[in-house]
């Protein structure tokens, strides 16, 4: 389904909308009347797609396969014309709660590539479309905190994201002086397939908060690692 654009709306990318927190995130700037373009893995009928068809135009869905460093690339050329206020990555997987010694080569390469490479392969080509005082934010976790880490587990998953953190504050040094916001956001304990059926939050408990957290960093530049309450995630 194709949208309309309108210069009086602001336009948001969110990669990884399929479902859950992604899909959480687009209805929720449907509502703050946002323009959005959501990504789906595949040609599969997805929830972004119901929600599309109700959005009087103003969702669209593109097919992207993020590890792909070629869709990547085709998806912006699909945008060239689109001036973005918002890139915001939120694909991620896990595989279960397993020793570091025990996990397979293979596993932690697929996490690694998914959760930490993947990501910002999206956010260094995508970055020329997002408007100067826009804002790049990827989904990361308080599991990707190493002083909140005192109890261990979900070693693979802690790591991937640990990885993600610096690598965007590698992509922030490497840029200092841009006036886009940079954000790594925690979104809280939520109940997804990541989550748990035992966390803390829901989708619409947390999402509404993320959003708030995206715009009141607007326009202030640099890199900050918060949650979806708006609080500093220490590093």
């Amino acid at each position: 389904m194709n949208s309309t654009p309108n210069d009086t709306r602001k336009t948001a990318v969110i990669i990884g909308a399929s479902r859950t927190l992604g899909l959480g995130l687009a209805a929720e700037y449907l509502r703050r009347d946002w323009d959005v373009i959501g990504t789906v893995r595949g040609s599969r009928r997805t929830g972004l797609h119901d929600l599309a068809e109700a959005s009087g135009g103003r969702l669209t869905v593109e097919s992207l396969e993020m590890t792909d460093p070629e869709q990547i690339s085709a998806l912006r050329d699909r945008l060239a014309q689109r001036t973005l206020d918002l890139l915001f990555v939120n694909a991620a997987i896990t595989r279960g709660d397993i020793p570091i010694g025990e996990v397979p080569t293979d596993m932690f390469t697929d996490v690694m590539i998914t959760n930490a490479l993947s990501p910002m392969r999206v956010v260094e080509t995508l970055r020329p479309l997002v408007a100067p005082t826009g804002t790049i934010g990827v989904m990361s976790s308080d599991q990707g905190s190493i002083t909140l880490n005192t109890e261990g587990g979900q070693d693979l998953y802690r790591a991937s994201k640990s990885a993600l953190n610096q690598l965007m504050r590698s992509y922030a040094a490497r840029h200092a002086g841009d006036t886009r916001t940079l954000l790594l956001m925690d979104p809280g304990w939520v109940r997804t397939e990541l989550g748990g059926p035992e966390a803390d939050l829901s989708v619409e408990e947390s999402i509404p908060g993320v959003a708030e957290t995206i715009e009141r960093h607007q326009g202030k530049p640099g890199l900050h690692f918060v949650d979806y309450q708006g609080q500093v995630v220490p590093w």
